[in-house]
């Protein structure tokens, strides 16, 4: 997919919450679908605006999927750098927030972002670097935190964050893709308590039984 991006405008207040309500529609209904499976009549419909209202904001397609991966991982790293990963009581929060939203879901949807790599890393260059920009930056944020985690000495002093952090995304991207696959968010819970059992020892994040087999 290719997309001439529309010129950069100010929007007002009220064009702002517009556009932002599209994309979230936009967000919701791939999450959910996949990007194939929504139109733009699907996501004029969830999100109430006129077909002119849509064009607008995005030439086409293309142009709002890539706003949508923008806001999926502007979320994503939001949320991560909140939580406070420089503390063993954030890293723990972290933990169960994420296990508690594959929970919620049981499994379905995978990961926000990686969902949209798998779909698009073949097919669209663009979405690809977007995507990889936007791992690039979660990946940083765990980072950060554990960079801190280790100078409290929660974290052995051998351990390199910037690896961990690495490995921490591939394990979580591997679970929520078995926990979709088999609607098991169990499988998501068992790869990150015993990655953080390996890296972190007793100090490490698990704060709940695992779910009653």
């Amino acid at each position: 997919m290719v997309s001439t991006p529309r010129p950069a405008t100010r929007l007002t207040p009220k064009g702002q919450r517009t556009r932002a309500r599209i994309v979230d529609a936009a967000a919701e209904l791939i999450h959910e679908r996949g990007v194939a499976g929504t139109t733009l009549e699907d996501v004029k419909a969830a999100a109430q605006v006129s077909g002119s209202q849509l064009y607008h904001y995005f030439a086409d397609k293309d142009a709002l999927v890539q706003s949508v991966i923008e806001r999926q991982a502007d979320v994503i790293v939001r949320t991560t750098e909140r939580a406070g990963l420089d503390t063993v009581n954030g890293l723990r929060a972290w933990r169960d927030l994420v296990i508690a939203e594959a929970d919620r879901a049981d499994g379905q949807g995978g990961c926000p972002l990686g969902s949209l790599g798998g779909q698009l890393a073949e097919s669209d260059s663009r979405a690809r670097a977007q995507v990889a920009a936007g791992f690039g930056r979660w990946s940083t944020a765990i980072g950060d935190g554990l960079a801190a985690l280790r100078d409290t000495g929660a974290l052995p002093p051998e351990v390199n964050p910037d690896d961990l952090a690495v490995t921490l995304l591939a394990t979580l991207q591997g679970g929520l893709l078995l926990a979709q696959v088999q609607r098991d968010p169990r499988i998501l819970e068992t790869a990150l308590d015993t990655l953080f059992a390996l890296a972190v020892g007793r100090a490490g994040p698990c704060s709940r039984p695992a779910h009653a087999r």
